[in-house]
């Protein structure tokens, strides 16, 4: 486990590009924290390091996105806030094998899905404003620091050594 302390955006994308520096076809992470967090700020930032065509956004409303790439296993960007079960994840048929899925509200979903996940989970301070109301805009306006931990599950992510290092 690691914990981090991100002061902006730009440094949550960062941390996003990071990830991407470390993933292939078959990964999956799961992004956990309340709206306006940064979850899809992270996921915007993984999506441009992988070169994925057109925008990240979130998948709020239609559950899933998947993201292209012009060389390489596609992004699939999940929303799981209405979802209450991991059957009900995996009712969505994902292929999960050739592609690099990210879960948004994944926390207790992925146990039975995958033996190995990384999992990402997002603080924001305790009274935090700028709590955007829709959706598509939960991430937009980060405006204190958030506090990540970075745990890695199963034996892909045992080594998060990466993680400080991109730091540097």
């Amino acid at each position: 486990m690691t914990r981090l302390t991100i002061e902006t955006p730009e440094l949550m994308g960062d941390l996003g590009a990071s990830i991407a520096d470390q993933v292939r076809a078959g990964d999956l992470i799961a992004l956990n924290g309340e709206l306006g967090a940064g979850k899809t700020t992270l996921t915007r930032g993984l999506g441009a390091r992988l070169g994925v065509r057109g925008a990240v956004t979130s998948p709020t409303f239609v559950l899933a996105r998947t993201h292209p790439r012009a060389d390489g296993a596609p992004l699939v960007h999940v929303d799981a806030y209405r979802l209450s079960s991991a059957a009900e994840l995996d009712d969505l048929d994902i292929d999960y094998d050739n592609s690099i899925v990210v879960v948004e509200w994944g926390a207790g979903l992925l146990d039975g899905i995958a033996d190995d996940w990384l999992e990402v989970d997002i603080v924001r301070p305790t009274g935090g404003t700028g709590t955007p109301t829709v959706a598509e805009d939960a991430d937009a306006d980060i405006a204190e620091p958030r506090t990540v931990t970075i745990t890695g599950h199963g034996d892909r992510w045992k080594d998060l050594g990466w993680v400080g290092a991109a730091r540097d």
